[in-house]
């Protein structure tokens, strides 16, 4: 009897280069995943309105749309993972994608076993974690009387004044609003915020939730917003709205 493989992921490669799109494509099939390619951002949602896809590998360069602009319409649309292919010197379009919700990147040229390991644990960690909520796409994000500015990477106070943020307070602050009155651990958070530079007993995210509860809580030692759950992680306990 032949194995059944439509349960296994499948992966769409998005690269306008035919033979990297072609050589991933065969390589994943050959690992037991399935695989669909496209070379442009156009045909990636044509095969997205098609397909049940696990994971998306995108090119952040591609003549006409990017793959910056279509990561950012994923990541508004829901949580599918994207792992980025980037070149040597787009570390500033790669800091970008990351930002704006790539799970990984890869550096071209790039090894297929590399790549494949990396879709393996992106797979992993993102089918363990609770789903974003929906309807959440927008340029701000509202909770409690505060607006986080997304495209701006500004938090605005009730007082109508920016309240500064760093990168990794704009990246836990953003986790959280997408998952709004959900219990997430210390390890999914730093998935979710660092990705391939997470370390295992890393303490970063208390942290920076101590800074973050500073700048929004009315009382930081009594925080109603960001709540610690004993034994489980912290959760943002206000209603998200987006604009």
């Amino acid at each position: 009897m032949e194995p059944d493989l439509t349960s296994n992921p499948h992966i769409l490669v998005v690269d306008d280069h035919r033979e990297i799109r072609d050589l991933l494509g065969r390589y994943l099939v050959k690992h037991g995943l399935r695989a669909s390619v496209a070379d442009s951002a156009a045909a990636a949602r044509r095969i997205l309105d098609g397909h049940a896809i696990d994971l998306v590998v995108l090119d952040i360069m591609m003549p006409g749309e990017d793959g910056l602009s279509l990561c950012r319409q994923l990541r508004a649309n829901g949580g599918l993972p994207v792992i980025l292919l980037t070149a040597m010197a787009e570390e500033t379009d790669r800091v970008v994608g990351l930002e704006i919700g790539a799970d990984d990147y890869v550096t071209k040229p790039f090894n297929p076993r590399e790549l494949l390991a990396r879709i393996k644990a992106v797979l992993r960690r993102t089918q363990s974690l609770p789903p974003q909520r929906g309807g959440l796409a927008g340029t701000s994000l509202c909770f409690d009387r505060w607006r986080l500015m997304v495209d701006q990477r500004e938090l605005i106070g009730p007082d109508g004044v920016a309240v500064p943020l760093s990168t990794g307070e704009f990246l836990l602050l953003s986790v959280l609003l997408a998952r709004p009155k959900m219990v997430l651990s210390r390890d999914q958070l730093l998935d979710l915020t660092r990705g391939r530079d997470a370390q295992p007993f890393d303490r970063s995210i208390d942290n920076q939730i101590s800074r973050l509860r500073r700048k929004i809580e009315a009382d930081p030692k009594k925080p109603s917003l960001i709540k610690t759950v004993w034994g489980g992680g912290y959760m943002l306990a206000a209603d998200v709205t987006a604009e």
